[in-house]
């Protein structure tokens, strides 16, 4: 069963901005950034603890296409068994959005389905 909320994907034109903004403007602090294993897209992950704590996700160039007012991409859900919730969402008939687990180049681990409406839910393994 998931733990708790991990993070929210807010999709950015310009993280280095974004970044700055969220450190700037709100307090947050960057905890981690990494480029994505298919070399285009860029993450960063802010929070105001330093411990573990629901943070924001941003994502740069998964899209160019933003409305005016921005978008989240996703809610993500924290696990400990990601494969043990892989196979539960098979057996649930979840609709996947990614046909398999993707592991980041720094360990985290992760897979989306889709909501009734659409929205993506990612379960997320540190």
């Amino acid at each position: 069963m998931p733990k708790r909320i991990d993070h929210t994907g807010i999709m950015v034109r310009d993280i280095n901005a974004s970044i700055t903004f969220y450190e700037e403007v709100l307090g947050m602090k960057l905890k981690d950034r990494i480029t994505h294993t298919n070399g285009v897209i860029e993450l960063a992950f802010l929070g105001f603890e330093d411990g573990p704590e629901t943070e924001i996700e941003l994502i740069q160039g998964y899209s160019s296409e933003l409305p005016a007012e921005g978008k989240v991409h996703h809610i993500a859900l924290l696990t400990d068994d990601i494969a043990a919730e892989y196979t539960k969402a098979e057996k649930m008939n979840a609709k996947f959005i990614d046909e398999e687990i993707t592991t980041l180049p720094n360990g985290y681990r992760y897979f989306y389905i889709e909501g009734p409406d659409g929205e993506w839910i990612e379960f997320f393994q540190r």
